[in-house]
């Protein structure tokens, strides 16, 4: 518990000079750096990282991905093209060759691995590039901590409700210590939260923004949130790790902290657009 309490202060005390300058290049540099290490975890967990014909087109994809979107916000989405299909059909066929081309070598490549490997990549990626989206948006400048204020209170929250009236197992299987009753006291201070954050918006800033929405933003957040961790936990779980890397002492890897968040990060650029 002492290194986890050590650990979160450092990252606060990080996170400052981050937040500072998130209208200049640090933000989406952190991100692309964020959005690789993840990458990197994931296909370590998934014994696909060795693969370089598998693991450096992804490295390349997590540290370009956030910049096609800093300085854009929404404009690709208003003015869309078929570039991102493409590039994505283009991956396929990619991903198809390599299994071609190493089939003969004892069928030591698991296509199943690689699919997994590269759509949860893609899925990782793509969470990294939303935050620098949801920054880059009209009022993103406070947006932005939604994304957090949705993962981590939610998580927190879920936390202290599970040990205090945690009764019933939400999915076992997946994570023993998860209850119902943490699930639903987590979402409903997400929630509250998140109106309270609204409100805190209307009245110190030029903004006039609806409670009802911002209520119901905060319930779906919550439920994302809570579906990233599961799901990142069911890959863990999967492939018998305990935390997928060791950069964050006391909290594990990237994925293992920012699961719930790179879940959020996509639902709230979706909303917001």
């Amino acid at each position: 518990m002492k290194q986890r309490i050590i650990t979160a202060i450092v990252l606060a005390i990080i996170a400052i000079p981050i937040c500072i300058f998130s209208d200049t290049i640090v933000f989406p540099i952190v991100w692309a750096i964020l959005g690789a290490v993840g990458v990197y975890e994931l296909l370590g967990c998934m014994g696909t990282r060795k693969n370089l014909f598998i693991s450096i087109p992804l490295y390349i994809l997590a540290l370009l991905a956030p910049f096609t979107v800093w300085n854009t916000g929404f404009a690709w989405v208003y003015h869309p093209d078929y570039t991102p299909v493409l590039s994505l059909l283009i991956y396929a066929l990619y991903l198809l060759a390599v299994w071609v081309f190493s089939y003969q070598k004892s069928q030591e490549v698991d296509m199943n691995k690689i699919i997994t490997s590269a759509v949860v990549s893609l899925y990782i990626i793509g969470a990294c590039s939303s935050v620098v989206m949801v920054r880059e948006a009209t009022g993103g400048e406070y947006y932005w901590y939604f994304i957090f204020v949705a993962a981590w209170a939610t998580d927190i929250f879920a936390y202290f409700s599970g040990m205090l009236f945690g009764k019933h197992k939400l999915i076992p299987a997946v994570s023993p210590k998860k209850t119902v009753e943490g699930a639903i006291g987590g979402t409903l201070f997400c929630v509250a939260f998140f109106i309270g954050f609204g409100a805190l918006l209307n009245h110190f800033t030029q903004y006039d923004i609806s409670l009802v929405v911002m209520g119901f933003a905060g319930l779906l957040s919550a439920l994302i949130a809570q579906i990233g961790d599961l799901a990142m936990s069911v890959i863990k779980r999967t492939y018998g790790i305990k935390d997928y890397g060791t950069i964050f002492p006391g909290h594990g890897g990237v994925l293992d902290r920012f699961d719930s968040i790179l879940a959020v990060a996509i639902v709230l650029a979706f909303f917001l657009r």
